[in-house]
């Protein structure tokens, strides 16, 4: 098992060129939020934009656009009548369809509600996408109960479960997982060679192909709804600019508890909140680059 650092960050985070443009450090098609829950967009969108994407699509239903857009100014914004792609009108689903060839990866499930129209854009962008895909919170609550998807990817796959989202995606009890979270992160790893497995916990495992890296920063501060969302955006960012899956993964996990950290150093454990580790992720790539340059 490999123990992840800051070291490891600065020696596969994706390059900035002098020269570089939006259109050259990616473009990530991020496809989150519902009625009810504008924050997971908002929170993903802008940890992704922190983490260094050149540009954002946002798929964002019409009802919350107006809160996300009074958010997120950064992003470009494909609003979409109904809730999520299986209840909006089929030109609609042609632009989200549109919207992902024109990525070069693809975030979905953060907030987007654990509904039959779920699963059916999951499946839908799952079959579409020739890029990587991040599958986040309501996405593996689609996955558990329609796990014939990952059978359907014709792009690579990154899953960032939590303890209780696996025990619904592998049948497993909780208690079983949080005992054997390695074990278990490694088999289903080795069961599914082509995906990548973020299991988050307190000390969250990333497997692939039976190989383990393990985190090892972050705090009990970071246990607040909302956190998921920004270390989906994260990873997404990080595969968008060109991020290996697993070094995507791996970086980002970390990338996430560190700034947790930093975060609790300044407004501590209890008060500290998932909007305050999307602002504290510039102190730490500057520690990246910093160390990139010594």
């Amino acid at each position: 098992m490999i123990d992840l650092t800051l070291d490891y960050v600065a020696r596969h985070l994706p390059c900035r060129p002098d020269n570089a443009h939006k259109g050259t450090m990616g473009a990530l098609c991020s496809i989150t939020g519902s009625y009810g829950f504008s924050g997971a967009a908002v929170l993903s969108a802008k940890a992704a934009l922190r983490s260094g994407v050149g540009l954002l699509y946002q798929v964002i239903p019409e009802k919350i656009y107006p809160v996300y857009a009074a958010s997120v100014y950064e992003s470009v914004c494909v609003p979409v009548r109904g809730n999520v792609l299986g209840t909006v009108a089929p030109t609609d689903s042609d632009a989200i369809l549109n919207t992902v060839d024109r990525a070069s990866a693809v975030l979905i499930g953060c907030g987007m509600g654990n509904t039959s129209a779920t699963a059916e854009v999951l499946r839908t962008v799952v079959r579409h996408s020739t890029v990587p895909i991040i599958i986040d919170a309501d996405g593996i609550n689609a996955l558990a109960l329609h796990k014939d998807i990952l059978k359907e990817h014709r792009a690579p796959l990154i899953l960032t479960p939590h303890v209780k989202e696996f025990s619904r995606l592998s049948g497993l009890s909780v208690p079983a997982v949080i005992e054997r979270q390695a074990e278990v992160a490694a088999n289903f790893s080795k069961e599914h060679p082509d995906i990548v497995l973020v299991l988050k916990s307190h000390r969250t495992v990333i497997a692939r192909n039976g190989e383990l890296y393990r985190n090892t920063a972050g705090n009990s501060g970071m246990a607040k709804g909302g956190s998921g969302d920004v270390l989906a955006g994260i990873i997404a960012s990080l595969a968008a600019q060109g991020a290996a899956p697993i070094e995507a993964a791996a970086m980002g996990a970390h990338i996430h508890a560190v700034a947790g950290d930093i975060a609790a150093e300044k407004f501590g454990k209890t008060a500290m909140l998932p909007s305050d580790i999307v602002d504290c992720l510039g102190e730490v790539f500057k520690q990246v680059e910093a160390a990139r340059n010594a």
